[in-house]
C-alpha cells in the first residue's frame, strides 16, 4: 500500500507546514480530517523500483548479488588499504604500502 503525505490546514484553509504520513489503500479517498483537524493530501513523486531506477541499480550492485554473479568487490578501508567484501577470488586485502 502507498504512503501518502498530508498537511494540516488552519481555519482559513491555508497549510500550516505541519505534515504527517499515513499508509492507505490506493483506492481509498483522501482524508479531509485527521485527529479532529482539517488536512489536505500533498502530491508526491512515486518511488518505484523499476528496471532503470536508482533503487533497482543499488540492489543489483549489492555485495550478495555481485558475489552470486562471480564478481569480486573491494572497498577502501584506509589509506592505501582495501578489503574484499564480496567474492571468493583474489587476496582478502590489498595494500599499496611497501
Amino acid at each position: 500500500m502507498p504512503t501518502y503525505v498530508y498537511e494540516y490546514l488552519d481555519e482559513s484553509g491555508e497549510g500550516t507546514g505541519e505534515t504527517f504520513e499515513i499508509i492507505q489503500p490506493i483506492t481509498a479517498d483522501a482524508l479531509g480530517r485527521h485527529e479532529g483537524r482539517p488536512v489536505r493530501r500533498i502530491p508526491q513523486a512515486p518511488n518505484i523500483a523499476g528496471k532503470w531506477s536508482d533503487m533497482k541499480g543499488k540492489s543489483q550492485l549489492s555485495n550478495e548479488n555481485l558475489e552470486r554473479l562471480g564478481f569480486t568487490k573491494y572497498e577502501k578501508k584506509g589509506d592505501g588499504y582495501m578489503e574484499r567484501v564480496a567474492g571468493k577470488q583474489g587476496p582478502k586485502s590489498i595494500s599499496t604500502d611497501d
